[in-house]
């Protein structure tokens, strides 16, 4: 059992040698999951906060710690925005309600921190408009600078990316801080000098495997609260049932996440929808905006009051127990925007009439009232499906291979289940790349680990392989040597007979053997009457030995290494190649962005100068400029033993 957990724990250690050589053999794959493992990172689950805010929900929340020391603000995510914003010590003033810093989920007050540095892109101020939403008639502005920003609460073990772009912000227009998704930099300046996203700043440090996310916003009517879902560099397959449809990113200047919304149908059958029309995937707003026709179809079917002065479906109380006893759902059916679509190629997301039982609350209205969240468009470029659909809906996003995905989320108890997203580059789960250009620093340290593991390798081969050999054959030639030097002794030594008549020795005189010549003289035996007597005071000869030097070469090494136990074959290694690869002051500025959303009239993420010489947010004009936007093995086996050479000695004599 010794021996062959010998031979186990050396063919592993050869296996592992091998693979540094040929790394399509077994030691070579498992180099390479390690090496993986080692060299490529783990997605990022990112916690949300527990808390339920904002003034049109409540919604799931997320918390961000910004500056030295930390201050922990609660955001939405935004799948439109590439920026971080966080409500400023301006957001809340002398007339509005105590409250107001903890219901707009914290402030950020940039002078508190050591690591803030304003954006002096312009440098008669640091105030630009925000841009995004814009053609949705949302306007504010932003203090813009860099800062330290870390992902998740204290002690939630979230990145850290230091002078990221934030943005401070006190419109009410956005109730909450954002934190953007969108892969693509802003410009401040022109298009020669882009500012990295958050999300491309991780990718690029190195902290996640993708330039990709996930996420769902959870719901309160379901399993009693169902918190946020947020992951980047990957996706929690526990959370949707998937389906084989992939969206692609348009080619034109329209948003990353446009569908094609074909129909919107009730459980009733009751069509809410007169044509297909282009929409936008945008969790920035809560609401579904739609054609004014739609909306009409609406009202009928859900007995929605539209209000004038709130801009919003208020519900009675008595309609909301109505349409509770009634549990309606909403059936959304998605198609790629740029094809005609066959029947299997859609995907339907289905919304019960809870995702639409939410709440209003200052400053839209003085007291919480139930509203439908539901908003009438001007014209296309205003259709959007809002927070309200990511209830319901899972989106993955992945900015390299530019497409994404919208699945039903499920309902059940299974447990978190995330899975990495690779990068199209990355040739170790790439079957079509055959190497991979790995860094020096990679490089270096494998050749030191690989030399490591050679001195442990011949380490572990000596004591379990090449010892226990050498010992077994010394002791076998061993035993095979004393045999024949017996057999030879009672071959060529046999006592001479002396007729019977034998000599005794005298008393107390020890009897002296010395070393013969090996040359013995003959005994005459043939006179029976004659006896040869040696004298009775006189010494007796010394008797011949017949002992021979060759028992010497026992502890002689070249007996043992003579030939014996070596292998054989062409011991040639095998080798293989790797390679792989801003702040509130005086005046109000205007950055550009990568991200536009005023393809079409949208007018989404555009960045306007304000008027200089402003100090507060309620004296900012309103003339903005507009933003554009860049779219963006042969297998190795250990050799075989040779054959043992040994000497047959039974009955043989060496010279």
């Amino acid at each position: 059992m010794l021996l062959a957990l010998h031979s186990k724990v050396a063919y592993f250690a050869f296996s592992v040698l091998l693979g540094f050589l040929v790394p399509g053999s077994l030691g070579g794959a498992f180099l390479e999951r390690v090496s993986s493992r080692a060299t490529i990172p783990a997605p990022i689950s990112v916690l949300p906060s527990q808390e339920w805010e904002g003034n049109d929900g409540p919604w799931s929340t997320f918390t961000l710690q910004i500056g030295t020391p930390p201050q922990n603000v609660k955001v939405l995510v935004s799948t439109a925005s590439t920026q971080t914003w966080a409500v400023a010590t301006e957001g809340c003033g002398a007339g509005d309600v105590t409250s107001c810093p903890k219901l707009r989920g914290g402030q950020y007050n940039y002078t508190a921190s050591s690591t803030w540095v304003p954006n002096l892109a312009n440098v008669s101020n640091q105030i630009y408009e925000l841009g995004l939403e814009s053609g949705l008639g949302l306007k504010g502005n932003g203090r813009y600078g860099f800062d330290d920003i870390t992902l998740g609460f204290q002690g939630s073990g979230g990145p850290t990316l230091k002078n990221q772009t934030i943005a401070g912000i006190a419109a009410k227009e956005f109730f909450m801080g954002v934190f953007g998704l969108t892969a693509r930099p802003s410009n401040f300046t022109n298009y020669d000098n882009p500012i990295p996203s958050y999300m491309e700043n991780l990718r690029n440090q190195s902290m996640i495997p993708s330039l990709s996310w996930a996420y769902t916003a959870g719901n309160q009517y379901r399993l009693n609260d169902v918190l946020g879902s947020l992951t980047l560099g990957g996706y929690d397959s526990s959370k949707f049932t998937p389906n084989n449809l992939t969206f692609d990113f348009p080619t034109n200047d329209d948003p990353d996440l446009t569908v094609k919304l074909e129909a919107i149908t009730t459980s009733s059958s009751i069509s809410l929808l007169q044509s297909s029309i282009d929409t936008v995937l945008d969790s920035t707003v809560s609401h579904i905006w739609l054609p004014t026709s739609a909306c009409a179809l609406f009202e009928n079917a859900f007995g929605l009051i539209w209000n004038d002065t709130a801009q919003l479906y208020f519900v009675s109380e008595t309609q909301h127990t109505l349409l509770q006893a009634q549990n309606p759902s909403v059936t959304f059916t998605l198609r790629r925007a740029d094809t005609v679509s066959s029947a299997t190629e859609r995907v339907n997301i289905t919304l019960p009439y809870g995702a639409f039982d939410l709440q209003a609350s200052w400053p839209l209205v003085e007291n919480s009232t139930r509203y439908f969240p539901l908003k009438r468009a001007n014209d296309s470029s205003q259709y959007i499906l809002g927070r309200v659909f990511f209830q319901e809906a899972y989106v993955i996003a992945d900015y390299e291979r530019k497409n994404f995905s919208i699945s039903q989320c499920k309902w059940d108890s299974s447990p978190q289940n995330i899975v990495t997203i690779f990068s199209p580059s990355d040739s170790t789960n790439n079957p079509k790349s055959k190497t991979s250009g790995l860094p020096t620093g990679a490089i270096a340290g494998i050749a030191a680990g690989g030399g490591a593991l050679l001195i442990v390798l011949a380490v572990v081969l000596y004591f379990c392989w090449w010892r226990p050999r050498q010992r077994k054959r010394k002791r076998a030639e061993l035993a095979a040597n004393e045999v024949t030097i017996q057999n030879q002794q009672q071959q060529e030594f046999a006592k001479p007979e002396l007729d019977s008549n034998e000599v005794n020795q005298k008393p107390g005189l020890q009897l002296h053997e010395t070393e013969g010549s090996k040359v013995f003289a003959p005994v005459e035996i043939g006179n029976p009457d004659i006896v040869y007597e040696m004298p009775a005071r006189e010494e007796v000869a010394s008797e011949m030995t017949g002992t021979s030097t060759r028992g010497d070469e026992l502890d002689d090494d070249r007996f043992l290494y003579g030939g014996r136990g070596f292998r054989r074959g062409d011991r040639t290694p095998a080798s293989a190649t790797a390679s792989r690869q801003s702040s509130i002051s005086s005046g109000w500025g205007s950055p550009r962005s990568m991200h536009s959303e005023l393809a079409r009239g949208r007018g989404r993420g555009s960045f306007n100068e304000a008027s200089p010489g402003t100090d507060t947010l309620s004296s900012v004009s309103s003339g903005w400029g507009s933003t554009n936007r860049t779219l963006g093995s042969d297998n190795v086996s250990p050799a075989s033993p040779g054959q043992i050479r040994r000497e047959q000695r039974s009955g043989l004599r060496h010279q």
